[in-house]
């Protein structure tokens, strides 16, 4: 096979935000000519899979500007400078829905955009989870609405498009499978 790498010869940082970096990367493409490649670096992120003993999906309810919408997801999000991804998702989770758990299990860890970001996602699965009397506070600038959704439920949602993420359709599809061996 032939090889497909493009090689970096120049890299702008357009702009660093709170969250991403935006880089434009001239390329030397594998027949020689010359492209540029617009990347959006991130930190990476966590999700994470919470079923009630009731056998009910953790979930939030928030408004996503870039979608211009509120929609449903599983808990989510950043990994902070050092932080290892297991410690984030059992803050997430704290932080966003009031659950604790001592027991996660990494379930897979995959890409969310190739052909323009680096974002790496890792989703937990949460065991044992309790409902916190004092719970970490959420950041100051998230406001979320905590559900908990049957498997039935989710998937009319996902029908919906109230469920509308790759990493929350992904839990169902898990959640789904999981009942159905069990």
């Amino acid at each position: 096979m032939d090889s497909l790498e493009e090689k970096t010869v120049k890299s702008e940082t357009i702009f660093e935000g709170k969250i991403v970096k935006l880089v434009v990367d001239d390329v030397v493409l594998p027949n020689g000519a010359m492209s540029k490649r617009e990347i959006v670096k991130h930190p990476g992120a966590v999700a994470v899979i919470a079923i009630t003993p009731e056998n009910k999906m953790i979930m939030v309810e928030q408004f996503r500007k870039p979608l211009e919408n509120t929609i449903v997801e599983i808990p989510a999000g950043k990994i902070e400078p050092n932080e290892a991804p297991e410690l984030t998702a059992g803050r997430e989770l704290e932080e966003e829905t009031g659950y604790k758990t001592e027991d996660l299990t990494h379930l897979v860890s995959f890409y969310t955009s190739p052909g323009f970001a680096d974002e790496l996602l890792h989703i937990y699965l949460a065991g044992d989870i309790h409902k916190q009397a004092n719970p970490l506070q959420a950041d100051e600038d998230e406001f979320v609405n905590i559900l908990e959704v049957s498997l039935d439920e989710a998937l009319q949602l996902i029908e919906e498009n109230v469920i509308c993420d790759a990493k929350t359709v992904y839990a169902v599809q898990y959640w789904q499978l999981r009942n159905a061996i069990n």
